[in-house]
């Protein structure tokens, strides 16, 4: 029977959780800890984030992120894509930088407001 050990990134408390093959959840000390350890057993997800490039503003790099979490195996095509973009200010908190990044149905957004110079 394998055992798998992790260790839950919900909250800092970090519980150290083991889920078995049935995906029972033991070691977590709150509910988001099972949620998480079925969901990183079955199909793990991510928030990527990154920064881009950016002409016209204060700053060389606007910080981006997807707007919610990817499957982990995707990580590295949404990073080539997020390294292709260049933007032009004015960006604001929220703008789309990449719709549906690599087929994900997830965009990739601006975390900060960048005003042209």
């Amino acid at each position: 029977m394998a055992v798998t050990e992790l260790i839950c990134i919900n909250c800092p408390r970090g519980c150290h959780l083991k889920v078995d093959e049935k995906l029972n959840v033991t070691g977590n000390f709150c509910p988001r800890g099972a949620a998480y350890g079925k969901q990183e057993v079955t199909n793990p997800v991510r928030t990527v984030t990154s920064t881009v490039r950016i002409e016209c503003a204060d700053l060389p790099l606007c910080p981006v992120k997807t707007a919610k979490a990817t499957p982990k195996g995707k990580m590295f095509d949404i990073m080539s894509s997020i390294d292709k973009v260049k933007l032009v200010a004015p960006i604001h908190v929220g703008d789309v930088v990449i719709k549906d990044v690599c087929g994900t149905g997830v965009d990739v957004v601006a975390c900060r407001d960048m005003e042209k110079i």
